[in-house]
């Protein structure tokens, strides 16, 4: 999932940033909604890049830590 997430940020724009549920959608190999159930996998993974030192997770623009998230958030790289 760190590697879905990464590859996705690697062909955006730096400024740039995903949803969780880019990155489900690009490890899910089928056709139906079952990208769904890796959402939690796809913020976890979002976290320890956090960690890492790989990418930020924001909401409504800033950058907020996983005591502060709440809701929807947005990945992107590290600045």
């Amino acid at each position: 999932m760190e590697r879905a997430i990464l590859d996705l940020l690697a062909r955006r724009d730096p400024s740039s940033s995903i949803c969780p549920s880019d990155a489900a959608r690009a490890v899910h190999t089928g056709d139906d909604d079952g990208w769904r159930a890796l959402m939690e996998p796809a913020r976890r993974a979002a976290w320890r890049l956090v960690d890492a030192g790989e990418v930020e997770i924001t909401q409504g623009g800033k950058t907020v830590d996983a005591t502060q998230a709440r809701g929807p958030i947005r990945i992107r790289r590290a600045r």
